[in-house]
Order: C-alpha cells, then structure tokens, then sequence
C-alpha cells in the first residue's frame, strides 16, 4: 500500500463534482486517494473510507446527503486521528454540519464547513467556489487543496455558517429556474421565438450566470444534469427546514419545491433541474397565434364572454410517490409525506433501534428532508 504523505488528499464521493475535483487535485500535484459507494474505475480507488483515513491527513466529502455523510464518518472508525482536517464540502444543512463537526472534534481531528457553488462545468474548469466556516488556522492549512479546484473561498462564520449561506443561495436559484421557466411559456405560448428572450434579458438587471445557463438547456431542451433535479429539491427542502425553525414562511420556495416534487414524480429526478420547463413543452415548436375573430355584425349578438377558469386546486400529498432511483454512487433523497399545514414543515422522526432487551444505542440517522404539505404546481402529482 502506498505511503501517508503531505501530498496526499482523500475525496470520498466520485459523482458529477467529485469526480472532476479528483482530476483538478491530481494536476494540482496532489497523489489523490478515492472512494466511491459504487466502485470505479478511478486511480487510486480504495476499498473504504477507513482506508482513505489510513493514507490522507485532508479528505474532501462530496456526498449527496446527511446520511451519506455519517455513514462515511462512521467508517473511518478510529483510523480518524487528530492529525486530520476533514473538508466538508456536501451540502446538508447547518443541523447535520454541526453534529457531523461534532463526532470529527470528539476524534481529535479539525473540521471545516466547506459546501462549494458551481455545477459541472465550474468543476471542469477549476472555478468552484468554496463558502467556509470554521478556523481561520485550519482554512490557512488547507487553502492549496481548496484552490486547487476554485476560482474563490469565501470566509462566512463559524462551522454551520457556510452551509445556511449555500442552503440560502440554492433557494434562489431554484425560484429563479422556476420563474424562468414560466417567463419561457409565456413568451413561446404567445407565438414569439424564445430566443427573444435570451436577447431581452442580455441587458436586463435581473440576467445572471443562472439565467444564461438555465434559458439556454430549457431551449434546447437538453437537460443533461448539471445539477440534478433531485438534488436542488433536497436543498430546498433544507431551506424549508431551516426557516420552519426561524418560525419564517417562504410562500416562493415551498411553492416551487411542491413544483419540483411533481418533476420527481414524473421520472424526472436525475435530469438537471432546467427540466422544469418541460411542464410547458407540449410542442415541439413555438406556438402560433390565432388571427383575432372578426367583429360580431350589428344585427347579431355578439357571443356570451367565456367564464373566467377556476383557480387551480390545491391538493394534498397523501402518499407521495417515491421518486426516481439516484444513481448508484449519490444517495437517494427520500421524499416525505403530506401535512395539512402549507407553510410549516417538521424533521423526520428519528428512527429508534430495536435491542435484545439491553440498552443499545441508535443508528446514526440523519435525514433533514421536510415535509411538503400541499402541491403548488399547476395540477396535483401523477
């Protein structure tokens, strides 16, 4: 087996970033050791976290989940000392980071609360952006890892900081999509090439990197993920979640993420979350116009106008309908089940394990999806 070094670094999660990440360390300089739930064909590919523990002193985690995230600290075991730096860089809410910097601390080892911004082609191109909470000594430590694969590290705050401001950005971005997607039906329903729009907006003040992107798949209908749609939905949920405990309501957010459940449930989880705007693809081409109707003669009636349409209705979510399987290497998010309160959402229970009469402690579990209460899209989940 090869030897621990200063030049080693541990990635644990080969998926869209992780796997590009590894790339950008390994041209860094970094002899770069990884592991995968789903094996790969990867360089340096070991068997378990435990051995990446044994060779690497700074691991970076790209995982899907909370859960993902203990099951790898678990199984470091005690091959996790004090001489290591583990880099948070999953995104999991300010709850899971806290308990996860706790049970890394208990070990000894230092801890930083690092999720990143940037999808696929940020990653391919080494232009991440790494939000930090934590040590500024620990931050110093690991800073060439870190730019390894980035264009910017941003301090925030404190360890659990970093991962409110990402879950706070997300948002954003999801009622953006959502939004653009709408602005898209719109425009291509009244007749007008979409691609008036890509023009209106390049000097429009709400034009951002996300817009660009976003516009450009929903017209081209090319939703290859670059960050996929069960993901997004995840962190909404995160969202939800973590403003439920602020006593905030977030009518935008929990609208769209009732929209993005609806994607889930029609097969659409592992597409990039761009694919919203398939809702309103029912064509293959723009629409055209009707020409108006003549004006009713003077000796005629002119017809009764058309009552306005009902709003649409709102439905509860009895029995969500499991999503689309993750692929093998992310960990699937767990859709939840429906409540009667719209804007409120609560944690899963925590499950309890089951003994032989002796005290046994629980399985770690961590599962910070909330409960969507109601479906706000344009019809209930199919």
């Amino acid at each position: 087996m090869p030897r621990k070094s200063r030049k080693n670094v541990g990635l644990i999660g080969l998926g869209i970033i992780g796997s590009r990440v590894a790339n950008a360390l390994r041209g860094a300089g970094f002899h770069v050791f990884v592991w995968n739930r789903t094996p790969r064909a990867a360089p340096n590919f070991l068997a378990s976290p435990r051995q990446v523990a044994e060779l690497c002193d700074v691991i970076q985690i790209f995982v899907a989940d909370a859960q993902a995230l203990f099951d790898v600290l678990d199984a470091m075991g005690d091959a996790l000392t004090p001489s290591h730096i583990i880099l948070c860089n999953a995104t999991v809410g300010p709850e899971a980071t806290l308990d996860a910097a706790k049970l890394v601390q208990e070990r000894g080892a230092q801890f930083l609360d690092a999720p990143f911004t940037g999808s696929k082609a940020a990653a391919q191109d080494k232009e991440l952006v790494y939000y930090i909470g934590g040590d500024d000594k620990t931050l110093e430590s690991v800073e060439p890892v870190l730019k390894a694969s980035s264009k910017a590290i941003v301090k925030i705050g404190k360890i659990g900081d970093a991962a409110v401001i990402k879950v706070a950005t997300n948002m954003i971005s999801a009622v953006t999509v959502q939004t653009l997607a709408e602005a898209y039906a719109i425009v291509k329903d009244s007749g007008i090439n979409p691609q008036a729009l890509v023009d209106a907006l390049k000097n429009h003040g709400v034009r951002s990197g996300v817009s660009d992107a976003k516009l450009a798949k929903m017209l081209e209908r090319d939703y290859e993920p670059h960050f996929s749609l069960k993901h997004m939905f995840k962190d909404v949920q995160l969202g939800i979640h973590i403003a439920n405990s602020l006593d905030i309501d977030l009518p935008a957010t929990t609208a769209t993420a009732g929209v993005m459940y609806g994607g889930l449930t029609k097969g659409w989880a592992d597409e990039d979350f761009a694919v919203l705007a398939r809702a309103y693809q029912k064509d293959e081409a723009p629409a055209v116009l009707e020409p108006p109707a003549p004006p009713a003669k003077p000796e005629e009636k002119a017809a009764e106008p058309a009552a306005p349409a009902p709003p649409p209705t709102v439905e509860k979510i009895e029995q969500p309908v499991e999503p689309a399987a993750a692929k093998p290497e992310e960990a699937k998010a767990e859709p939840a089940k429906a409540d009667a309160n719209p804007a409120k959402a609560e944690a899963l229970p925590e499950p309890v394990a089951e003994g032989n009469g002796a005290a046994a402690e629980p399985p770690r579990q961590h599962t910070p999806f909330v409960r969507i209460r109601r479906w706000f899209g344009t019809g209930s989940p199919t």
